[in-house]
């Protein structure tokens, strides 16, 4: 402690700067007078004159006021309830004299085990998510490889066996009857030069343009009793299409179909189908078609001129074709 400090004054008398102010200076203060920092040395404390130190020595947690002996613990009062200037203030008393529970003392957490001591573990969170991704790719992996297998006969992947359909399972009784999977039957066709003739029906081979064999057709066939006579013989029985190609000079001609000895309602039409002008048989070669019954087996197919036919014609050949 200072000399001069005793701590008998209060500390409103132990203002070293109340020469700055009015009421300082109406009290007795004095600017400091030499020496140091300007504070008077050492001497008795006078009321209104700063001393050199105003710090308080005392054991530690004593609590005294100033210029008193050892006081009683006060009572926390209000800042609105403050003692006026110059008496104690009850707040400035030490928490450990006020009445009542005590605050409890927060210990410090534990520090966090498995990591660096910097931060949360980041090592479990990254093998965690890992491990998650390679779940996520395996279960791909395995859905791709499942949906490929389905497509395969042999299903090794735990599908189910597919069941064989009817076309897969043999039949139990063979069938004469041909198959639609398997190749069409050829129908016949045959030259009209190579036909049974009648009445002044002849071959020959002038005109230009016919497909039978050596460019030989049927000619002479414009004269009532002229007839070619056609045995073909149908794998199946139903309806086919009669298929003929001629020639005519321009100008439509017509014949008398018989089937199997039955003459067909209706002569087949060997019509001017491409509009020609030109006379000229060679430049006339066309074909025609007309509907007929046939049966399985051999069938008798005759032209024939008859009575009110229109006859000129050449014949090229005569074929069997499928209903449309």
């Amino acid at each position: 402690m200072a000399a001069g400090n005793d701590g008998s004054n209060k500390p409103e008398d132990d203002d070293p700067f109340g020469y700055l102010y009015e009421d300082g200076r109406a009290a007795g203060a004095q600017p400091p007078q030499g020496g140091g920092y300007g504070y008077p040395g050492p001497g008795p404390a006078q009321p209104g004159v700063p001393r050199t130190s105003y710090n308080q020595v005392r054991t530690v947690g004593d609590r005294r006021q100033y210029g008193g002996g050892q006081q009683h613990a006060q009572p926390y009062v209000p800042p609105q309830q403050q003692a006026p200037y110059g008496q104690p203030h009850a707040q400035y008393a030490a928490p450990e004299t006020y009445g009542g529970h005590q605050p409890p003392r927060r210990t410090p957490p534990p520090p966090q085990r498995g990591g660096s001591g910097r931060g949360p573990n980041t090592r479990g969170l990254l093998i965690g998510a890992v491990a998650v991704v390679a779940v996520v790719v395996l279960g791909i992996a395995a859905a791709v490889i499942t949906n490929m297998n389905k497509d395969t006969p042999d299903d090794k992947a735990g599908g189910s066996t597919p069941t064989p359909t009817a076309s897969s399972q043999p039949s139990e009784t063979p069938s004469s009857e041909p198959s639609a999977d398997e190749t069409p039957v050829e129908l016949p066709k045959q030259d009209a030069a190579t036909l049974k003739l009648g009445g002044t029906a002849i071959t020959e081979k002038t005109v230009k343009g016919a497909e039978g064999v050596d460019g030989i057709y049927v000619a002479g066939f414009n004269q009532v009793g002229a007839s070619v006579t056609w045995k073909a013989k149908m794998p199946t029985a139903g309806s086919y299409r009669l298929t003929v190609r001629y020639a005519i000079p321009a100008v439509d001609a017509n014949a008398t179909l018989t089937v199997n000895g039955k003459p067909n309602s209706l002569p087949i039409g060997l019509k001017n189908f491409v509009h020609s002008s030109d006379p000229n048989l060679e430049k006339n070669w066309q074909t025609t078609w007309a509907p007929v019954t046939l049966q399985k087996g051999e069938n008798e197919i005759k032209i024939s001129c008859e009575q009110g036919n229109q006859c000129n014609v050449l014949l090229d050949w005569l074929e069997v074709t499928p209903e449309k």
